[in-house]
Protein backbone atom coordinates (compact mmCIF):
# COMPACT_ATOMS: atom_id res chain seq x y z
CA UNK A 1 0.00 0.00 0.00
CA UNK A 2 1.43 3.38 -1.03
CA UNK A 3 1.30 6.15 1.56
CA UNK A 4 -0.28 9.43 0.52
CA UNK A 5 2.20 12.27 0.63
CA UNK A 6 1.09 15.16 2.81
CA UNK A 7 0.70 18.54 1.16
CA UNK A 8 0.30 21.18 3.91
CA UNK A 9 -0.13 24.04 1.43
CA UNK A 10 -2.92 22.26 -0.41
CA UNK A 11 -4.57 21.27 2.87
CA UNK A 12 -4.47 24.89 4.03
CA UNK A 13 -6.04 26.10 0.78
CA UNK A 14 -8.80 23.50 1.05
CA UNK A 15 -9.48 24.50 4.66
CA UNK A 16 -9.55 28.18 3.73
CA UNK A 17 -12.02 27.58 0.89
CA UNK A 18 -14.20 25.47 3.17
CA UNK A 19 -14.25 28.20 5.82
CA UNK A 20 -15.06 30.83 3.20
CA UNK A 21 -17.91 28.74 1.81
CA UNK A 22 -19.27 28.22 5.32
CA UNK A 23 -19.07 31.94 6.08
CA UNK A 24 -20.92 32.89 2.88
CA UNK A 25 -23.62 30.30 3.51
CA UNK A 26 -24.09 31.55 7.09
CA UNK A 27 -24.57 35.16 6.02
CA UNK A 28 -26.95 34.22 3.22
CA UNK A 29 -29.06 32.32 5.71
CA UNK A 30 -28.90 35.32 8.03
CA UNK A 31 -30.04 37.54 5.17
CA UNK A 32 -33.14 35.41 4.60
CA UNK A 33 -33.95 35.65 8.30
CA UNK A 34 -33.29 39.41 8.35
CA UNK A 35 -35.58 39.93 5.37
CA UNK A 36 -38.36 37.88 6.99
CA UNK A 37 -38.15 39.76 10.30
CA UNK A 38 -37.94 43.20 8.73
CA UNK A 39 -34.40 43.83 9.97
CA UNK A 40 -33.00 44.04 6.44
CA UNK A 41 -35.56 46.64 5.43
CA UNK A 42 -34.70 48.73 8.49
CA UNK A 43 -31.00 48.54 7.69
CA UNK A 44 -31.71 49.52 4.08
CA UNK A 45 -33.58 52.63 5.19
CA UNK A 46 -30.77 53.55 7.55
CA UNK A 47 -28.20 52.92 4.81
CA UNK A 48 -29.96 55.31 2.42
CA UNK A 49 -29.76 58.05 5.06
CA UNK A 50 -26.16 57.32 6.10
CA UNK A 51 -24.17 55.09 3.70
CA UNK A 52 -21.05 55.17 5.90
CA UNK A 53 -20.42 54.06 9.45
CA UNK A 54 -20.81 50.88 11.53
CA UNK A 55 -24.49 50.28 10.78
CA UNK A 56 -23.95 50.87 7.07
CA UNK A 57 -21.10 48.38 7.07
CA UNK A 58 -23.27 45.89 8.96
CA UNK A 59 -25.82 46.15 6.14
CA UNK A 60 -23.17 45.32 3.54
CA UNK A 61 -22.24 42.11 5.38
CA UNK A 62 -25.48 40.62 4.06
CA UNK A 63 -24.17 41.25 0.50
CA UNK A 64 -21.21 38.87 0.68
CA UNK A 65 -20.40 37.67 -2.87
CA UNK A 66 -23.61 39.32 -4.10
CA UNK A 67 -22.66 41.91 -6.72
CA UNK A 68 -26.29 42.77 -7.44
CA UNK A 69 -26.89 43.74 -3.81
CA UNK A 70 -23.72 45.85 -3.76
CA UNK A 71 -24.94 47.57 -6.94
CA UNK A 72 -28.18 48.40 -5.18
CA UNK A 73 -26.18 49.83 -2.27
CA UNK A 74 -24.09 51.86 -4.77
CA UNK A 75 -20.71 50.82 -3.45
CA UNK A 76 -17.70 49.22 -5.16
CA UNK A 77 -15.88 46.27 -3.59
CA UNK A 78 -12.84 48.35 -2.60
CA UNK A 79 -11.86 49.54 0.85
CA UNK A 80 -13.92 52.49 2.03
CA UNK A 81 -10.84 54.71 2.26
CA UNK A 82 -9.86 54.01 -1.34
CA UNK A 83 -13.45 54.56 -2.49
CA UNK A 84 -13.50 57.97 -0.81
CA UNK A 85 -10.26 58.99 -2.57
CA UNK A 86 -11.53 57.82 -5.95
CA UNK A 87 -14.86 59.58 -5.45
CA UNK A 88 -13.06 62.86 -4.74
CA UNK A 89 -10.88 62.36 -7.83
CA UNK A 90 -13.89 61.76 -10.09
CA UNK A 91 -15.73 64.74 -8.59
CA UNK A 92 -12.80 67.00 -9.50
CA UNK A 93 -13.28 65.91 -13.12
CA UNK A 94 -16.92 66.96 -12.96
CA UNK A 95 -18.30 63.63 -14.14
CA UNK A 96 -16.26 63.75 -17.34
CA UNK A 97 -13.79 60.92 -16.63
CA UNK A 98 -12.96 58.25 -19.19
CA UNK A 99 -12.52 54.97 -17.29
CA UNK A 100 -11.19 51.52 -18.10
CA UNK A 101 -11.94 48.59 -15.83
CA UNK A 102 -10.37 45.13 -15.66
CA UNK A 103 -13.10 43.06 -13.99
CA UNK A 104 -16.74 44.18 -13.97
CA UNK A 105 -19.19 44.14 -11.09
CA UNK A 106 -20.58 46.54 -8.51
CA UNK A 107 -17.77 48.97 -9.36
CA UNK A 108 -19.03 49.16 -12.96
CA UNK A 109 -22.36 50.61 -11.84
CA UNK A 110 -20.68 52.86 -9.26
CA UNK A 111 -18.19 54.23 -11.83
CA UNK A 112 -20.84 54.70 -14.53
CA UNK A 113 -22.81 56.97 -12.20
CA UNK A 114 -19.77 59.20 -11.71
CA UNK A 115 -18.04 59.14 -15.11
CA UNK A 116 -18.72 60.02 -18.72
CA UNK A 117 -17.61 56.69 -20.19
CA UNK A 118 -16.61 53.30 -18.76
CA UNK A 119 -15.02 50.50 -20.77
CA UNK A 120 -15.07 47.28 -18.76
CA UNK A 121 -13.59 43.93 -19.72
CA UNK A 122 -15.03 40.76 -18.14
CA UNK A 123 -13.77 37.19 -18.52
CA UNK A 124 -16.92 35.33 -17.38
CA UNK A 125 -19.85 35.20 -19.82
CA UNK A 126 -22.51 34.51 -17.19
CA UNK A 127 -21.40 37.36 -14.96
CA UNK A 128 -21.11 39.73 -17.93
CA UNK A 129 -24.78 39.03 -18.68
CA UNK A 130 -25.72 39.89 -15.08
CA UNK A 131 -23.81 43.18 -15.20
CA UNK A 132 -25.37 44.13 -18.54
CA UNK A 133 -28.83 43.44 -17.15
CA UNK A 134 -28.19 45.53 -14.04
CA UNK A 135 -26.77 48.43 -16.07
CA UNK A 136 -29.83 48.42 -18.34
CA UNK A 137 -32.16 48.33 -15.34
CA UNK A 138 -30.53 51.55 -14.08
CA UNK A 139 -30.37 53.27 -17.50
CA UNK A 140 -26.57 53.22 -17.37
CA UNK A 141 -25.88 50.93 -20.32
CA UNK A 142 -25.29 53.86 -22.69
CA UNK A 143 -22.31 54.94 -20.56
CA UNK A 144 -20.68 51.51 -20.39
CA UNK A 145 -19.04 49.41 -23.06
CA UNK A 146 -18.80 45.94 -21.55
CA UNK A 147 -16.43 43.62 -23.41
CA UNK A 148 -16.43 39.87 -22.89
CA UNK A 149 -12.93 38.41 -23.37
CA UNK A 150 -12.81 34.82 -22.16
CA UNK A 151 -9.51 33.11 -21.34
CA UNK A 152 -7.98 30.55 -23.67
CA UNK A 153 -7.24 27.01 -22.53
CA UNK A 154 -3.51 26.36 -22.37
CA UNK A 155 -1.30 23.87 -20.56
CA UNK A 156 1.45 26.52 -20.46
CA UNK A 157 -0.33 29.89 -20.25
CA UNK A 158 1.71 32.98 -21.05
CA UNK A 159 -0.51 35.07 -18.78
CA UNK A 160 -1.80 32.73 -16.08
CA UNK A 161 -4.34 33.16 -13.33
CA UNK A 162 -3.41 32.22 -9.79
CA UNK A 163 -6.88 30.81 -9.13
CA UNK A 164 -6.57 27.11 -8.40
CA UNK A 165 -9.37 26.19 -10.85
CA UNK A 166 -7.89 28.37 -13.60
CA UNK A 167 -4.30 27.16 -13.73
CA UNK A 168 -4.70 25.97 -17.35
CA UNK A 169 -6.15 29.23 -18.68
CA UNK A 170 -4.35 32.04 -20.52
CA UNK A 171 -5.46 35.65 -19.97
CA UNK A 172 -3.16 37.26 -22.54
CA UNK A 173 -6.05 38.54 -24.70
CA UNK A 174 -7.90 39.76 -21.61
CA UNK A 175 -4.93 41.83 -20.39
CA UNK A 176 -4.31 43.20 -23.89
CA UNK A 177 -7.89 44.51 -24.26
CA UNK A 178 -6.96 48.02 -23.12
CA UNK A 179 -4.45 48.25 -25.98
CA UNK A 180 -7.07 47.20 -28.52
CA UNK A 181 -9.51 49.80 -27.20
CA UNK A 182 -6.78 52.41 -27.27
CA UNK A 183 -6.58 55.97 -26.10
CA UNK A 184 -5.96 57.34 -22.63
CA UNK A 185 -8.03 56.91 -19.50
CA UNK A 186 -8.35 59.15 -16.47
CA UNK A 187 -8.93 56.17 -14.21
CA UNK A 188 -8.00 52.52 -14.70
CA UNK A 189 -9.27 49.88 -12.27
CA UNK A 190 -7.33 46.62 -11.95
CA UNK A 191 -9.65 44.24 -10.12
CA UNK A 192 -9.98 41.13 -12.28
CA UNK A 193 -7.72 38.30 -13.36
CA UNK A 194 -3.95 38.39 -14.08
CA UNK A 195 -3.61 41.72 -12.32
CA UNK A 196 0.14 42.13 -12.69
CA UNK A 197 -0.13 41.74 -16.47
CA UNK A 198 -3.14 44.06 -16.57
CA UNK A 199 -1.27 46.76 -14.67
CA UNK A 200 1.67 46.56 -17.07
CA UNK A 201 -0.69 46.80 -20.05
CA UNK A 202 -2.53 49.74 -18.48
CA UNK A 203 0.43 52.05 -17.85
CA UNK A 204 0.84 53.35 -21.44
CA UNK A 205 -2.85 54.30 -21.45
CA UNK A 206 -2.97 56.31 -18.23
CA UNK A 207 -3.77 59.96 -18.93
CA UNK A 208 -1.68 62.73 -17.42
CA UNK A 209 -2.89 63.25 -13.87
CA UNK A 210 -4.78 59.95 -13.98
CA UNK A 211 -4.92 57.24 -11.33
CA UNK A 212 -4.94 53.45 -11.19
CA UNK A 213 -7.06 51.62 -8.63
CA UNK A 214 -5.43 48.30 -7.72
CA UNK A 215 -7.49 46.07 -5.46
CA UNK A 216 -6.14 43.47 -3.00
CA UNK A 217 -2.72 45.12 -3.12
CA UNK A 218 -1.85 43.43 0.18
CA UNK A 219 -1.22 40.14 -1.64
CA UNK A 220 2.53 39.39 -1.82
CA UNK A 221 2.32 38.23 -5.44
CA UNK A 222 1.50 41.80 -6.54
CA UNK A 223 4.40 43.49 -4.78
CA UNK A 224 6.82 43.37 -7.69
CA UNK A 225 4.26 44.63 -10.23
CA UNK A 226 3.40 47.60 -8.02
CA UNK A 227 7.06 48.46 -7.47
CA UNK A 228 7.85 48.21 -11.20
CA UNK A 229 4.94 50.47 -12.18
CA UNK A 230 6.97 53.60 -11.47
CA UNK A 231 3.89 55.16 -9.84
CA UNK A 232 3.43 56.31 -6.28
CA UNK A 233 1.40 53.69 -4.39
CA UNK A 234 -1.08 55.08 -1.88
CA UNK A 235 -2.21 52.12 0.19
CA UNK A 236 -5.66 52.23 1.78
CA UNK A 237 -5.99 49.43 4.29
CA UNK A 238 -9.22 48.96 6.19
CA UNK A 239 -12.70 47.56 5.97
CA UNK A 240 -14.43 46.93 2.66
CA UNK A 241 -18.12 46.27 1.95
CA UNK A 242 -19.43 42.79 2.83
CA UNK A 243 -16.25 41.66 4.62
CA UNK A 244 -15.66 41.46 8.40
CA UNK A 245 -11.88 41.81 8.16
CA UNK A 246 -9.56 44.49 6.72
CA UNK A 247 -7.98 44.32 3.30
CA UNK A 248 -6.20 46.79 1.05
CA UNK A 249 -6.93 48.77 -2.10
CA UNK A 250 -4.20 51.02 -3.50
CA UNK A 251 -4.52 54.15 -5.61
CA UNK A 252 -1.53 54.67 -7.90
CA UNK A 253 -0.58 58.06 -9.34
CA UNK A 254 2.40 59.84 -10.86
CA UNK A 255 5.14 60.68 -8.38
Amino acid sequence: MTATRANPESDLRNLTHALQAGYVATWRAARRFARTTGLLGALDRRYRRAPRGPLAHARTLFAIHDAEDLMELDVPWWTYRATSEVERFLARLGGGARVFEFGSGASTVWLARRSAKVVSVEHHAGFAAVVRRELAARDLDSRVELLLVEPVHSERPATPSRRRNERDTDFTDYAATIGRVGGEFDLISVDGRARAACLAAALPHLAEGGVVVFDDSQRPRYREALERSGLAVHRHRGLAPSLPYPRETSVLSAR
